[in-house]
């Protein structure tokens, strides 16, 4: 009898230990989660202050200057529920000032029009990476949640269900060109 109830003791303890790891690693999923958010949050805000401050430095044509502001100003400014939709509109308004690479080329010919092209190249190429980062984070919390021991014991806690951040994140032809 008493061996009987140490053996049902150690199985206890056992199945305890392992759902105390695995809620363990899904609170560290979700905190790995919060920073790649964190980090795709400051890329993004990097590259929309920088495409509005090369729209607001007269190098390019007014047009373009107009396109690009307004779509950076939308995309610093918008509400957490429309940010994918802004930033993705920012991208598409990237692609159709730079789709040339004579605007590049005028771009850089402007005083200081080097580093403003650099410094565009660098935030639009690691806008894809921080998101590809922050979705490959909740694609595994996703997956770790919907097994049926983390469910029925509920080992998520209140945490929110994970959200991939869906955009459209491809870069202009000509600064991927010019950060090569």
């Amino acid at each position: 009898m008493t061996a009987t109830l140490i053996w049902i003791l150690v199985v206890l303890v056992a199945v305890g230990l392992y759902l105390s790891w695995t809620a363990g690693r899904l609170d560290r999923l979700h905190a790995r989660i919060d920073a790649a958010r964190a980090a795709l949050d400051a890329q993004l805000l990097r590259r929309a202050s920088v495409a509005q401050e090369l729209a607001t430095s007269g190098v390019l044509d007014p047009a373009a200057s107009m396109v690009l502001y307004e779509a950076a100003h939308a995309a610093r400014q918008a509400e957490e529920e429309l940010r994918e939709v802004a930033e993705s509109e920012l991208s598409q308004a990237l692609r159709a000032v730079f789709a040339e690479a004579q605007q590049m080329d005028v771009l850089r010919e402007a005083p200081g029009g080097e580093a403003a092209a650099h410094e565009l190249a660098e935030a639009v190429r690691r806008v894809p990476m921080a998101r590809r980062f922050h979705n490959d984070a909740v694609g595994a919390a996703r997956r770790l949640r919907e097994h049926r021991k983390v469910r029925w014991f509920r080992l998520a806690g209140h945490a929110p269900f994970p959200l991939a951040f869906e955009m459209d994140d491809e870069s202009p032809a000509a600064l991927v060109e010019r950060a090569a």
